[in-house]
């Protein structure tokens, strides 16, 4: 088995705040971006990601009581990658509204072969033990799939300014393999956007400007949260009831 890699951009600390968008309020506010920003090297690109749970979900159920720390583990590939290709196993952790990502790179093979069979033949790592600590305590399994589309803009003056937007964002609890394809839900319109603001500081003045004249608030919106709350939860419960 190949090393685990830690790359350049493994751990991120930052502010990340989360506003929900119509088609016509994308359109108009996406063009004013770029007289700021522009988008980044990947362009519109698609995003896989499992997100693991307990069986009973209780780091998601936590995590909607809005505690003052939470945290998650999730596994996330840039296209649909085939076993070799590399993905990245994250721990993302919440505190006092700052948002801390701690990820390795490995190949997809070499993930699978941990978070499902228990391999744990990786060297020596900081973020690695991170994650099989937590890992361990709490006997995760992969509970849902998320794929959207992003657009990733960065600062023209700040290149730590991120703003993306995921649009057709849509999810399964079942065949949870990054690597194949299945019938998905939707989970939101395909017209509305979610957009997400991440900065390590306070937003610049023309930022906060123009959410102010476009009339753009924040919003709490987690999409496995969502996912849980309007299908998983129902569906739980109906099992136990059996």
């Amino acid at each position: 088995m190949s090393k685990v890699k830690l790359e350049k951009g493994s751990i991120f600390e930052r502010y990340e705040t989360k506003y929900l968008l119509n088609q016509n309020e994308y359109m108009a506010f996406y063009k004013e971006l770029n007289r700021y920003m522009e988008v980044d090297e990947y362009g519109q690109h698609t995003i896989y990601t499992i997100y693991y749970d307990t069986e009973d979900f209780t780091i998601i159920r936590n995590c909607l009581e809005k505690p003052k720390f939470r945290e998650k583990l999730r596994l996330r590939s840039y296209g649909v990658p085939s076993l070799e290709d590399t993905v990245f196993l994250e721990l993302k952790k919440k505190s006092a509204g700052i948002t801390y990502k701690r990820r390795i790179s490995l190949e997809l093979k070499e993930a699978i072969s941990y978070m499902e069979y228990g391999d744990q033949t990786f060297p020596g790592s900081q973020i690695f033990n991170e994650i099989d600590w937590f890992n361990a305590k709490y006997n995760l399994e992969a509970k849902v799939l998320l794929i959207y589309d992003r657009i990733a803009m960065i600062g023209d003056a700040d290149p730590d300014l991120r703003i993306t937007f995921d649009h057709n964002v849509r999810w399964r609890d079942s065949n949870l393999r990054l690597e194949k394809a299945n019938d998905d839900r939707a989970l939101l319109p395909t017209d509305y956007y979610l957009m997400e603001i991440k900065s390590v500081a306070a937003l610049p003045y023309w930022l906060a400007k123009m959410l102010s004249e476009y009339h753009i608030y924040p919003t709490s919106f987690s999409k496995f949260g969502t996912i849980y709350s309007n299908y998983l939860s129902t569906k739980e419960r109906c099992r136990y009831a059996v």
